[in-house]
């Protein structure tokens, strides 16, 4: 009798566990459905851009290691220094406002390449405010992707030297395929000495489950207008005809890359270089597809002797959504968490 007693409490008390639990999760469906209709019904909103001083950045690290590293002697006599110079540049600061200085991006670029929407704000932004003596620095880091996405990606880069303003792309990891259709833009491009570049190629590849569909008597119909409007299909059964369209297309769209490369870097050798293969940045710079082996961090470094370094960044604005998404999900892990350790009691 006791031992039903405490199978039944056992019960009991499990049924209330599971009970809360799903009301719990429940709750939470409920608010992240009301969250994402209210977000989707909002307008998109507009992101805001972020400039900030590298130089600033820079100078602070050189003030600490002067601060830790020097005697009190060594400090005043720098800051001495320091000091004149400034005064001896004064007189050509003045006269050079606003002129001589390096405006850095970053670009990581994904096979969708929609990072593109935010180049187009950060290039927008560099025409209104650059002059012709500014330089720009665009950090690139991508393996490739959809050509209309890099084409674009190209394109906006291809604005800054309609403005006469000086480009110069960094590869520190990996420029290939549409990344490196991006860096041949610029009027130099660097890179180090493991990084990845070329892969002046194109590629498509698409599964056909045809035979899987036949072998379960699955039928499978596709109408179409037009002899070329679907070449190949995942569905249904390929043919030749299809098969030669499908590679007709890409050696077009291969032809229209090596046209482009060979417009921005008229000394390369095409024939040899757009095999599709890729060379690390040694042999990339031997080959000509780069002009110097140098990281981003001593051109940034190099710059800063010189002018004022600033990086640029546009950010979108997040919507509701985005912003209570990960604190919803861990406030519901939390409760999760604190109704399991309530009901541990139910299992001693």
């Amino acid at each position: 009798m006791h031992c039903k007693e405490v199978n039944l409490e056992f019960l009991y008390e499990y049924g209330v566990f599971l009970a809360k639990a799903i009301t719990i999760v429940l709750a939470f469906i409920v608010i992240i459905a009301t969250i994402a209709g209210q977000a989707a019904k909002q307008k998109q909103s507009k992101g805001h851009l972020e400039i900030n001083s590298l130089s600033e950045k820079l100078d602070d690290i050189v003030d600490y290691a002067d601060h830790v590293l020097l005697s009190k002697d060594e400090l005043k006599a720098k800051a001495k220094a320091k000091k004149q110079d400034k005064k001896k540049n004064k007189k050509q600061s003045s006269e050079s406002d606003n002129s001589g200085r390096l405006f850095v991006i970053d670009f990581k670029g994904s096979m969708d390449a929609h990072e593109v929407e935010q180049l187009r704000e950060e290039i927008t932004a560099l025409i209104s405010i650059a002059n012709e003596e500014d330089k720009v620095l665009v950090k690139v880091e991508s393996g490739g992707g959809v050509v209309h996405g890099y084409g674009l990606a190209a394109s906006q880069l291809q604005r800054l030297k309609d403005n006469n303003i000086s480009l110069t792309i960094a590869v520190d990891k990996v420029a290939a395929s549409g990344g490196y259709m991006m860096a041949c833009v610029a009027d130099t491009i660097i890179a180090s000495p493991f990084a990845i570049i070329g892969s002046i190629g194109v590629i498509a590849q698409i599964p056909n489950f045809n035979k899987i569909l036949k072998k379960h008597d699955v039928e499978f119909e596709q109408h179409t207008a037009g002899e070329y409007k679907r070449t190949l299909t995942m569905f249904g059964e390929n043919n030749e005809a299809g098969r030669s369209k499908f590679k007709q297309e890409l050696e077009e769209i291969h032809g229209m890359f090596k046209g482009f490369v060979a417009n921005h870097r008229a000394e390369l050798d095409i024939a040899k270089v757009a095999t599709g293969e890729y060379w690390y940045g040694t042999k990339a710079c031997e080959l000509g597809l780069v002009d110097k082996i140098q990281t981003s961090d001593d051109f940034i470094l190099t710059a800063n002797q010189q002018s004022q370094v600033y990086s640029i960044k546009y950010s979108g604005k997040k919507s509701v959504a985005e912003k209570l998404g990960f604190s919803v999900a861990a406030a519901v892990e939390r409760s999760l968490m604190r109704l399991w350790e309530g009901s541990q009691s139910v299992f001693k």
